[in-house]
């Protein structure tokens, strides 16, 4: 569980900061499918594969302690399908948009409404893991998302001049 809620926060995270990246530089909607994919594929990969890593890592130090470990492939996947997962929330108004182009109006806002409930999710599930209280996780998980996605959305602002 813990591998899927870091994993679903990362997925969710960085997707996120890639559209309002492209929100802040009024790029064509289109960029943000490309880049989005792109982003969710690739980083789940690498974060699965470091994942695997560091817990094969960390049961090679500790294989002489009695303890029940967890197979690093196991931990490894569960990061993976929930970075493509949860990670593909963000994406979703812009899928439905390119589909069917008359659905959604501002896809922008819709992909902002749809993360936040996410980030509340999954703020919510990390609480649960965590034995602590599910809003002020819930809340800190939506804090922490909507920073990153600030400065996505601010730095795209900045840079929209070169592209």
């Amino acid at each position: 569980m813990p591998e899927f809620v870091y994993g679903s926060i990362d997925g969710t995270v960085t997707t996120f900061a890639i559209i309002a990246g492209v929100a802040g530089a009024r790029l064509d909607p289109s960029i943000v499918l490309i880049l989005g994919f792109s982003n969710v594929f690739a980083d789940g990969f690498s974060m699965a594969s470091s994942n695997y890593l560091s817990e094969e890592s960390h049961q090679d130090q500790t294989k002489h302690e009695a303890r029940q470990h967890t197979a690093p492939w196991k931990t490894a996947l569960a990061t993976f399908f929930s970075f493509i997962t949860v990670g593909s929330v963000p994406l979703i108004a812009y899928v439905v948009s390119y589909f069917s182009p008359q659905t959604i109006q501002n896809e922008f806002r819709t992909a902002s409404i749809l993360t936040f409930f996410t980030f509340f999710i999954i703020g919510l599930i990390r609480g649960k893991v965590a034995h602590a209280s599910g809003l002020k996780t819930a809340l800190q998980t939506c804090i922490i998302g909507i920073i990153a996605a600030s400065v996505a959305y601010f730095v795209g602002a900045l840079l929209k001049n070169i592209a």
